[in-house]
Parts: C-alpha cells; structure tokens; sequence
C-alpha cells in the first residue's frame, strides 16, 4: 500500500512540471513562428496591423515599416505591429476586383 501511495504522489508533483514544460515549448514555438513570419516581409506586401489598419509595405527597416494606407498617404509603425499578410498580397498579383467597370451590372451564380 505503501509502494501505491508513492506512485500517487510522484504523480501528483510530475502532473504540473509536465503542465509548465508543455506551455514553455508551445511559447517558445510561437515566438518562432512570429520570428520567421517578421523575417518574410518584404516591399509591396499587403498587410494588416494588430490595430486593424490596412496598408501596403513601402520601406522596411529592422525596427519600422513605411505603409501606405490610401494613395498618398504613408505611415511609420513598428515592424512588430504588422500582425499579418492580406491573402494575395503581393503587389504584381492582378486584382480583378479593381478591375471592374463601375457601370457593370454584377454577376449572380
């Protein structure tokens, strides 16, 4: 019985060090992630900042980013700011929804 109440315990002490190393390996796989996703910006990505704001890449530095977000106008954020790429974001991309003639009458499947 004694031998059974051991084991108990080791348990109970193993439970929450597996708990800490699982979420330390998960964080240290997200900072990663975050890391390779800040070193494939490139000039001319469409990108969306954690704040919401759209824009596309015009100058990238090591610690800011130049975007333009409407014609003309042009911000400086921080590169760490930039929480992801619109799908489709490189600039030499056709859109064709830019494309349209205004006056057209749009399709219905």
């Amino acid at each position: 019985m004694n031998s059974g109440a051991g084991v108990g315990n080791l348990l109970v002490l193993a439970l929450p060090l597996a708990l800490l190393a699982f979420l330390m390996l998960s964080q240290r796989k997200r900072g990663r992630q975050t890391q390779d996703f800040q070193a494939a910006l490139t000039v001319g990505d469409e990108v969306i900042l954690t704040s919401g704001l759209y824009g596309t890449i015009i100058t990238l530095d090591d610690v800011a980013a130049n975007l333009e977000i409407a014609p003309g106008v042009q911000v400086r954020v921080d590169r760490r700011a930039i929480g992801l790429k619109q799908p489709g974001s490189r600039t030499d991309d056709a859109d064709t929804s830019m494309n349209r003639d205004p006056d057209a009458t749009p399709e219905v499947d």
